[in-house]
């Protein structure tokens, strides 16, 4: 998804002379296309990401559209306070970008491993949230982040390399999109998750049960329509997301059903574990399936809800 987005911002650059790049020590063997194409427009801050996105929000104030580039966990947590005064409380042209969210650092340990970036970004005014799953939506999303005014925060992972997209699919912010469609209950999935959802709906489909799988790039504004219109037909709504099952997706999606009086329908969101650290080391996988998201242990807990 790096490369996508990567792709798509020299598209953009090249159309729009006053987006500027900056990166806080970070890209290599990834930004080098950008820097090469707009060597006036690419800025290195160094490790340093705080001033990087109060450097962003004075390029913004001067009528500039300004692109953060860190680590997931390093564009988020160490700049957090400069995003929500500098930037949010403004409503200035900045878009955050977290490369390698949840897992996707695996072995560089606990600060590298980005599991609360959904819940701290979506809280703040003015900020829009997004987590593409694979690399269409990837492109779709940087094109239609680029082309929206005021702030936006995109999880960049890596892309599980399979195509879900349908030729009916017209990305727009703040709406999800069905993958694999299933009549009694819905897995809702944001960020490279999404092959597991599909995954657990397959084996699911064996055990009788057949799921609904909605792909949902845009965390905030969250699609209450798709939401609401699956969760009035199904059996269960169930969400899964490569991030701490602390106010990410899953919070959003149960704040909306519970918002409509939909109280009665079965629910349950998988993700990584509240209140405690991952310690383990391996690659992202294994780190996954430690963390509890591995689609047959998914689809046992779903059977088990169900029968209740």
């Amino acid at each position: 998804m790096r490369n996508d987005f990567v792709r798509q911002m020299l598209v953009e650059m090249k159309n729009d002379p006053t987006i500027y790049f900056l990166t806080a020590d970070l890209g290599w063997h990834a930004l080098e296309p950008v820097e090469r194409a707009f060597p006036e427009r690419f800025i290195n801050v160094g490790i340093s990401e705080q001033h990087m996105v109060s450097m962003a929000a004075g390029l913004a104030l001067e009528g500039k559209k300004v692109l953060c580039y860190s680590i997931a966990s390093f564009a988020t947590l160490r700049p957090y306070e400069a995003i929500r005064d500098d930037v949010c409380y403004h409503n200035l042209d900045v878009k955050i970008i977290g490369t390698g969210g949840g897992y996707n650092y695996p072995t560089h340990g606990a600060t590298h491993h980005t599991v609360e970036d959904f819940a701290i970004m979506r809280v703040l005014p003015h900020m829009r949230v997004l987590a593409p799953a694979y690399s269409w939506e990837a492109r779709e999303a940087t094109k239609a982040m680029i082309r929206a005014n005021g702030p936006f925060y995109m999880r960049l992972g890596k892309s599980p390399g399979v195509a879900f997209e349908k030729p009916s699919f017209r990305f727009a912010l703040g709406k999800g999109y069905v993958v694999r469609s299933g009549e009694d209950i819905a897995i809702i999935s944001t960020g490279n998750v999404l092959d597991i959802a599909v995954k657990t709906a397959e084996i699911l489909h064996i055990r009788g049960i057949e799921a609904c799988v909605v792909s949902m790039p845009t965390i905030k504004p969250i699609d209450e329509k798709i939401i609401l219109k699956h969760a009035a037909k199904k059996r269960g709504i169930f969400t899964i997301e490569e991030h701490s099952v602390v106010g990410g997706l899953g919070s959003a999606v149960a704040e909306t059903v519970l918002k409509a009086g939909m109280n009665g329908k079965q629910f349950d969101k998988f993700g990584l574990p509240a209140d405690r650290f991952l310690k383990y080391v391996g690659d992202r996988e294994y780190l996954l399936r430690k963390a509890g998201l591995d689609a047959a242990k998914i689809a046992a807990r779903i059977q088990m809800k169900l029968r209740r």
